[in-house]
């Protein structure tokens, strides 16, 4: 009986290779030449490529309504709705109104202008904002859950800054 399993299953095995070959005999070009094989385009254009360029979402709106230039940043630093809420950094421009953002994850960035920045009250997070006034660069570090002089109240000649960047880390 043993044999007979074993016939079994080597007949079996074999039928299958059979089969396989027969189906793939029926796909092949009656010349033999592969041409045909080749894979064909479904569409004259396939599908573009989804490349992240870390462009902050709905920027052209978020200028248009409250003029800040929200340019790039890894999504860790969003800009939220100034509740007074403590988990929140502020902002504070003397052209506009007070700006607020929300940070989460261990670091982020965000590429941004807000001109004539003179304050940034910190939350939790360790943080550093640079600025620009004309062509000089100046980086200053944010206290932790407390105000800091930044920009024109931190400048010794009283010049008018515009934040560019702000980084934090836990």
């Amino acid at each position: 009986m043993k044999s007979r399993g074993t016939f079994l299953r080597i007949a079996g095995a074999a039928l299958a290779a059979g089969a396989l070959t027969c189906v793939a005999m029926v796909g092949m070009p009656q010349d033999g030449g592969t041409e045909s094989l080749a894979a064909q385009p479904i569409a004259d254009e396939g599908p573009g490529y989804a490349v992240e360029d870390f462009s902050y979402p709905n920027a052209d709106r978020i200028l248009a309504e409250k003029k800040i230039k929200l340019k790039s940043g890894n999504g860790h630093i969003l800009l939220a709705e100034c509740n007074g809420a403590p988990e929140l950094m502020e902002i504070f421009p003397l052209k506009n109104e007070k700006v607020c953002f929300r940070v989460t994850g261990d670091k982020g960035y965000l590429s941004l202008e807000i001109p004539s920045v003179f304050g940034v009250k910190g939350n939790s997070y360790e943080a550093q904002v640079a600025m620009s006034t004309g062509s000089e660069h100046k980086t200053f570090n944010v206290d932790k859950n407390a105000w800091t002089a930044v920009g024109e109240t931190a400048d010794e000649q009283g010049r008018d800054f515009m934040l560019l960047e702000i980084r934090t880390s836990k």
